[in-house]
């Protein structure tokens, strides 16, 4: 299908630009959901409990992000890609490593991950300033909700 079926509220240069900020955010927020769950399963040591339980909360915060994402992109007509290739292509979360990992590895490769979303969260509502403010809002709520998991992650390394 190439025409959209759902029209848009954005003019065409406003909707790709705020498309291109949402896809890239949704492939962000699916990686991150499935890099703490694979920290998740794989944690060991003295903390294992604590961290294993943070990891589901931080999978719970990027899984309802990532659907707010892709609804969003949807209401603006533009299609979600969450296709694996699609992440595995474009995401920039730093992968964690394979195999067993104490869990001062893990917090260290979350508060890693949490960064650099972060940054590119903050990078991309600059660009929905002037576009879409509403796509904008989203943006920040979802970079507040980050910045905080990011300073719990951070203080387990104090």
């Amino acid at each position: 299908m190439s025409k959209s079926p759902i029209t848009s509220p954005l003019a065409e240069p406003d909707k790709a630009s705020v498309g291109a900020v949402l896809q890239a955010t949704l492939v962000d927020l699916i990686d991150l959901s499935l890099v703490a769950k694979q920290a998740h399963w794989n944690v060991v040591g003295r903390n294992f409990r604590s961290v294993h339980l943070q990891l589901d909360e931080l999978v719970t915060t990027a899984r309802t992000y990532t659907d707010e994402v892709a609804e969003r992109a949807a209401a603006l007509g533009v299609p979600p890609d969450g296709k694996a290739r699609t992440v595995a292509d474009g995401s920039g979360v730093p992968d964690v490593p394979g195999g067993w990992l104490k869990e001062e590895q893990v917090v260290a490769a979350v508060v890693t991950a949490l960064g650099e979303l972060i940054q590119r969260l903050r990078g991309r509502i600059d660009e929905t300033d002037k576009s879409d403010l509403v796509t904008q809002d989203l943006l920040i709520g979802i970079t507040k909700a980050f910045e905080q998991a990011h300073w719990m992650w951070q203080a387990q390394q104090a």
